[in-house]
C-alpha cells in the first residue's frame, strides 16, 4: 500500500488543541509509524501577562494556566516565592499544601484512566460521549465491557469527590486560592479534618479495589502494548510532596537515561528550551529559562509547535507518573503504553495513602503561614510535579515587580517537536514503530498518546476567532521529496482529505 500521512486534529480526549500527524508505511511486512510530529496549536501568552506585576500575582494567574491541575502551578509560583522570601513554612502550612496538591493528582489520574483512556479499549453504550465510534479491535466480552463501564460512571463521583477535598483547604476547586508564600491561609478546623478523612475513606477502596485492578485488566488484555510506545527512555523527575522541614519529598527529584536503573542527579542549568520548530523567534533558542523569554514568531520556516523542546543535557526526557515511581524505585517494569498506565494507577494509592498519614498529623490549633516580605529584587525558580510530570517556574523580580516569567509544564516536555539538532520529543519517538491496523482508523496512535495523558492546557492558550474548521485527514504519499502536511518540515497541504 502507499505511504500514509494520517493527521489527527484535533486530538480528543485530552485537555487542550493538539495535533499528531504520522507517516504509516510497511516495515518488515507490518504496517506501522515511521514518523511522527507533534503540534501545539495555539499560543500561551501567560509569561507575558505576568511582567510587571506583583510577584504574588504569580500563583493566582499561572494556576489559571490548567483546571485539571492548577494546583500544581500555584505550588510551583509559592515554592519561587518562598526561595525569594526566605521564608520557612509551619508544619500546618506544609501538610495542608500537599494535602490540597495530593486531592488534584487523585482527581487528575481517575479522570485519565476512565474518561480519557479507557474509551480507546472498550466499546461505550450507543450514546454520547460514546458515539460516534469506530469498529476496531476491542477484546472484553460484553460482561467485562459492562462492568468497566460501570466503573466509568463510578469514576466520575470519585473524581468529584477528590475535588470537592482538595477545595476544603484549598478555598475552592478548580484555582484555588489559599496558597501563599509561607504557606496557606485555610484553617485546618476539626470539621474539615474530618471530612478530609471521610472522603478518603472513600476514595482509597475505589483506588485500591477498582482502578488498580481495572488497570491490569487492561494491561493484561492488550499485553502487547508492553512494547509499544517506548519513546527514548529517558525518563526525569522534579520531585513532590515535602514529608517534613528539611525538604525531603515523597517523590524524590532524580532522572534516568535509557531505562537505567541508576538514578542520577538534576542540575537545572542543563535545562535549555529549543525553538528551531516551534513558531519562537531563533534569537531565543537553547536558552535555559532562567534567561528565557517567550517571543512568538508566527509564521516561520520548517516551525510546526507553539510547544518549545525542553531538553537536559541537550537530550529529550519523559516526565510523568512512571518517571516518578521509577525515580523513587517503585517502579522499574519497562517503558511503555501499558508500563504508563500501571504506573500512574500505583502511584495513585501511595499518593492517597500517604494523605492519610498527612491528614493525621494537621492540629486544628497550629499555624499555617509564616509572615514574608517579597524583596525589591531577586531571581529563583519553583519546582514540582504536576500529575503529568514535572513543572517549573522562573522568576526574576525587579525593582518589586516580576520582569521574567518562564514556565516548562510536562506536555512541553512529553509532547515537544524537535530540537535544534532534529531529534523528535518523546511522544513523537514514542509514536514511531506503532503497528496500525488500519490508517483511517488509527486507534493505536490514540492509545500511544492518550498514554502519556497530555494537558496542552499547559501548552497553548490563545485562538483567533476565524480559526479554520479542523478535520481528522489522510493524505496518500506517493514518493519524491516532499510529503503532505501542514506549515511543517514535510511539506505543504494536504492532497487527499476524508472527514471524519
Amino acid at each position: 500500500m502507499p505511504v500514509v500521512i494520517a493527521s489527527i486534529d484535533p486530538v480528543s480526549r485530552i485537555e487542550g488543541h493538539m495535533k499528531i500527524e504520522v507517516k504509516v508505511d510497511t516495515v518488515n511486512g507490518v504496517q506501522q509509524v515511521v514518523d511522527a510530529w507533534a503540534t501545539g496549536t495555539l499560543f500561551r501568552g501567560f509569561e507575558q501577562i505576568l511582567v510587571n506585576r506583583a510577584p504574588e500575582d504569580a500563583q493566582h494567574i499561572t494556576e489559571r494556566i490548567c483546571g485539571v491541575c492548577p494546583v500544581a502551578h500555584s505550588t510551583a509560583a509559592v515554592l519561587a516565592l518562598d526561595k525569594a522570601c526566605n521564608v520557612a513554612l509551619p508544619n500546618n502550612g506544609r501538610l495542608l499544601r500537599n494535602l490540597v496538591n495530593g486531592a488534584n493528582f487523585l482527581d487528575s489520574h481517575i479522570l485519565h484512566f476512565y474518561l480519557l483512556a479507557l474509551p480507546d479499549y472498550i466499546d461505550g453504550p450507543a450514546m454520547p460521549p460514546w458515539q460516534p465510534n469506530w469498529s476496531i479491535d476491542r477484546r472484553f466480552d460484553s460482561a467485562t465491557t459492562q462492568k468497566l463501564i460501570s466503573h466509568y460512571v463510578q469514576a466520575v463521583v470519585m473524581r468529584r469527590k477528590a475535588h470537592e477535598a482538595a477545595a476544603l483547604f484549598g478555598g475552592r476547586m478548580p484555582h484555588p486560592p489559599a496558597l501563599m508564600p509561607g504557606g496557606i491561609t485555610t484553617t485546618p478546623r476539626q470539621a474539615r479534618i474530618d471530612a478530609f478523612k471521610a472522603y478518603l475513606n472513600q476514595l482509597i477502596p475505589f483506588i485500591r479495589d477498582t482502578l488498580i485492578p481495572d488497570t491490569e485488566l487492561v494491561a493484561s488484555t492488550y499485553n502487547d502494548y508492553f512494547s509499544i510506545g517506548s519513546g527514548p527512555g529517558n525518563l526525569l523527575a522534579f520531585g513532590v510532596f515535602e514529608v517534613d522541614g528539611a525538604g525531603n519529598k515523597l517523590f524524590p527529584m532524580g532522572r534516568t537515561a535509557g531505562k537505567s536503573k541508576t538514578i542520577q542527579s538534576v542540575d537545572i542549568n542543563q535545562i535549555t528550551e529549543h525553538v528551531t520548530y516551534s513558531w519562537y523567534a531563533d534569537s531565543t533558542n537553547n536558552v535555559n529559562p532562567a534567561s528565557g523569554t517567550t517571543t512568538p514568531q508566527y509564521p516561520k520556516d520548517n516551525a510546526y509547535s507553539w510547544l518549545k523542546a525542553p531538553r537536559y543535557g541537550g537530550q529529550p526526557y519523559e516526565c510523568g507518573p512512571l518517571s516518578r515511581m521509577w525515580v523513587r524505585g517503585d517502579y522499574r517494569h519497562g517503558v511503555s503504553v501499558n508500563d504508563r498506565l500501571r504506573a500512574r494507577a500505583l502511584e495513585t494509592l501511595k499518593i492517597a495513602e500517604s494523605m492519610q498519614g498527612w491528614i493525621d498529623q494537621v492540629t486544628p490549633s497550629g499555624s499555617t503561614i509564616t509572615p514574608y516580605t517579597v524583596p525589591a529584587s531577586a531571581t529563583t525558580n519553583g519546582l514540582t510535579e504536576a500529575p503529568r510530570g514535572a513543572l517549573g517556574h522562573w522568576l526574576q523580580i525587579v525593582s518589586s515587580k516580576i520582569a521574567r516569567y518562564q514556565v516548562i509544564t510536562p506536555s512541553c516536555w512529553n509532547c515537544s517537536p524537535r530540537d535544534s539538532q532534529s531529534v523528535p520529543g518523546p511522544l513523537e519517538q514514542a509514536l514511531m514503530g506503532t503497528p496500525v491496523e488500519n490508517p483511517d482508523k488509527p486507534v493505536e496512535v490514540m492509545r500511544v498518546i492518550h498514554s502519556f495523558d497530555p494537558c496542552l492546557d499547559c501548552a497553548v492558550h490563545v485562538m483567533r476567532p476565524d480559526e479554520e474548521t479542523k478535520v481528522f485527514a489522510l493524505g496518500h504519499y506517493h514518493g519524491g521529496d516532499q510529503e503532505p502536511g501542514h506549515a511543517h518540515p514535510h511539506g505543504q497541504a494536504h492532497d487527499h482529505t476524508h472527514e471524519h
